[in-house]
């Protein structure tokens, strides 16, 4: 985050890094959608079938399907038990597809099996809302008026956004763990099916670890200004 009275270098030097990972992962994403989006599937089965035979094989029969705006935008509601799958992925035959609905049924067998990590993550992210929107505003108030305490208590809120990324990635990861023993247990892939599939959840994987290090950077660059302004004080 810049400042508006100032430019400090060191926050570049901070965020960078952590930004250049996070172009990458995109990139990466987005070239793996684009290979393995060409590429049908072995079964030539579309999104749509491969998500209801693959919530039948997990008996999760309660789980809705519907469908959503965006280009993957796919994700599972363990609130409401929906699986929502984007006109892209749902109608495609692709192998890209085939990755992207196994992972969103992964993580509908981690709500089903009550996985631990889920749990926390669902219960924190109304807190990590709230929290990282409310730490920016007390560190940056607490700075303009040279405040240390307050500007503390913005960190600490601002942490949250740090957790909640930790704990978010071994979510992710057990889920494409769960989405390729899904695939080769119900012999929907063959072996060039796997490796785009492995590419395509690697690739979406490596998102998660550049969110994580850009909350890392910019909590250690607040760290940096507090500790900075608790020296003065």
């Amino acid at each position: 985050m810049f400042f508006p009275f100032y430019f400090d270098i060191r926050y570049l030097l901070f965020s960078l890094p952590a930004l250049l990972l996070a172009l990458f992962a995109q990139w990466r994403v987005q070239s793996a959608y684009r290979k393995y989006s060409r590429i049908r599937n072995m079964r030539n089965i579309d999104g749509l079938e491969a998500a209801q035979r693959l919530l039948r094989a997990n008996g999760l029969g309660h789980v809705t399907l519907q469908g959503t705006r965006g280009m993957l935008s796919d994700h599972y509601d363990p609130g409401r038990k929906v699986l929502r799958l984007s006109s892209g992925v749902a109608q495609s035959r692709s192998v890209a597809a085939l990755g992207i609905v196994a992972h969103e049924v992964g993580h509908a067998v981690q709500d089903q099996l009550d996985y631990t990590p889920l749990r926390v993550r669902s219960g924190l992210v109304p807190m990590v809302n709230i929290g990282t929107w409310m730490g920016m505003i007390l560190f940056f108030v607490g700075l303009v008026i040279q405040f240390s305490g307050l500007v503390w208590l913005g960190v600490i809120f601002f942490s949250g956004s740090v957790v909640f990324a930790m704990v978010t990635l071994p979510v992710e990861r057990d889920a494409s763990r769960r989405a390729l023993q899904m695939l080769k247990a119900e012999s929907l892939v063959g072996t060039t099916d796997i490796q785009g599939v492995q590419a395509v959840l690697s690739a979406a994987s490596l998102t998660y670890v550049a969110a994580l290090a850009q909350a890392l950077s910019q909590l250690l660059y607040f760290v940096l200004l507090a500790t900075g302004m608790s020296r003065r004080d």
